[in-house]
């Protein structure tokens, strides 16, 4: 509303800018106002948003706006009902400033336009010289003929945007998606991994005790084996001493008390066994 305040400002005019819809260019039909305060037809708003369910944002701040946000604007509408009436009120034409006579003619030659005292001034004598109206309706429909391609370079440059923004969204919903099956799967295979931890862990711990116990039980025997040898030692070594009447009496019965073992082979032994320790 800047623009009404403005010096030379013309107030129908400005009026007539305040009550166009900024989509259709035209006088607001069924105003509504989304969040931000901005202001367009229903049908205008309501066909540039398409389809979409998301939240979706205006079309002058970008700001997001949900559908269902969308408010009748009474008030606008009283106003663009007096906007027409004055749009279509008779306006006093401007008159030539020279002559004070209406401006009727038009000069092809110098592309303005004169009043017929001006049509029979020498400067404009030899030039060609049209009724005023004929060029209206010729630049009228020049116009027309621009406003129109304008349109339909504005409604496909609207279509590509919102095809383009449909695509980045499902781009987006497929990206989501093959991230959170990502993320399950390495969920999948940490339980996995965890799982077969525990149980090989569990294996090597079982392992761990056989082993104690084999070594336990090994070292207890060869404990036993040793003193019966140690014994057996002592004795062979005192027979020894002995005279040799009574070596030779008990030489038989000691020999007798002593057999020796047989020698394991290389793949009978293991770790642990007695002729280790």
């Amino acid at each position: 509303m800047e623009a009404a305040a403005a010096a030379g400002s013309d107030p129908v005019k400005v009026l007539q800018e305040e009550t166009t819809c900024p989509i259709c260019l035209d006088y607001f039909a069924d105003p509504v106002t989304l969040e931000c305060g901005h202001n367009f037809c229903r049908a205008c708003i309501t066909r540039h948003w398409g389809d979409s369910v998301a939240n979706v944002s205006c079309p002058q701040c970008r700001e997001i706006c949900p559908q269902g946000s969308l408010r009748p604007n009474r008030q606008l509408r009283n106003v663009v009902d007096v906007a027409k009436q004055l749009s279509l009120a008779p306006r006093a034409e401007p008159g030539c400033e020279k002559h004070q006579e209406p401006l009727k003619l038009f000069c092809q030659d110098d592309r303005v336009p004169i009043c017929l005292v001006c049509d029979k001034a020498k400067e404009h004598r030899t030039h060609t010289v049209v009724p005023i109206e004929e060029v209206v309706q010729e630049y009228k429909e020049k116009l027309l003929s621009h406003l129109e391609t304008l349109k339909k370079e504005r409604d496909e440059i609207l279509v590509q945007k919102l095809s383009g923004e449909k695509k980045s969204q499902e781009l987006l919903e497929a990206v989501g998606a093959e991230r959170q099956k990502i993320l399950s799967e390495f969920e999948r295979l940490h339980q996995f991994l965890e799982e077969q931890q525990r149980l090989l862990l569990a294996r090597l711990g079982e392992l761990e005790t056989e082993i104690g116990k084999r070594r336990g039980g090994e070292a207890a025997r060869c404990s036993e084996e040793i003193s019966r040898l140690d014994t057996l030692i002592r004795e062979m070594e005192g027979q020894g001493q002995q005279p040799a009447s009574q070596f030779l009496q008990d030489i038989e019965s000691t020999l007798s008390r002593y057999v020796a073992p047989p020698t394991p082979t290389h793949a009978e032994k293991e770790p642990g066994d007695c002729d280790k320790q």
